[in-house]
């Protein structure tokens, strides 16, 4: 078979001889199959992947609420759990009426151990998200055990009293000890907001 005797018009694709037909054939297929795969199956296949990380993300999230849905009984009880001692810590929380004479329990509790006050500077209360700090700055002088003794009797008051910053220095037989006592107070107006959002 001589190619040159060939018509290669495309009109007398019908008289090509059967080589021909078969290799043009097998031409056009290829371009027509690259065409698909190109246009419509390299989306389908990014689509695809797409669509298998978003599986793999629902099922991921899927398995943790499951958990916590299993869990559900548990969390309810360790929530009740926490309301029952935030109710008790709020009612450990001095009232207005009650910080002065908390402040003067604290102050004759270091006196009590035999401490003696150098400083003892209260200031103005730093609200927080249902309760407001009272900070107290002392500065008081004694022995070690009287020191002792102070942070014990502060431990032991009915309300909650914590003592922060702590810093102690020699002074001749004695020690300095600089520090930040705090008290809380219970910011009404948020603990009913609070209660308001959980109804």
């Amino acid at each position: 078979m001589n190619l040159s005797e060939v018509n290669w018009d495309f009109n007398a694709a019908g008289a090509w001889p059967f080589p021909v037909k078969v290799v043009a054939i097998i031409i056009v297929s290829i371009i027509v199959a690259g065409a698909g795969v190109y246009y419509i199956t390299l989306d389908q296949l990014t689509e695809l992947e797409q669509l298998e990380a978003k599986e793999s993300s629902l099922k991921t999230s899927y398995e943790a609420k499951q958990k916590k849905a299993v869990n559900l009984p548990d969390y309810r009880e360790q929530y009740k759990q926490i309301e029952a001692s935030l109710g008790e810590m709020i009612k450990q929380m001095p009232t207005k009426a009650e910080v002065a004479n908390l402040l003067v329990d604290i102050s004759q509790t270091g006196l009590a151990s035999g401490l003696e006050f150098r400083l003892f500077k209260p200031s103005g209360k730093i609200r927080k998200d249902f309760y407001s700090e009272l900070p107290i700055t002392i500065k008081v002088i004694g022995k070690y055990e009287e020191l002792g003794l102070f942070v014990s009797g502060l431990a032991s008051l009915p309300r909650i009293v914590t003592v922060h910053n702590v810093s102690i220095t020699p002074n001749n037989e004695l020690l300095v000890m600089d520090a930040t006592i705090k008290t809380y107070n219970e910011e009404t107006s948020a603990v009913k907001k609070k209660k308001g959002r959980r109804r």
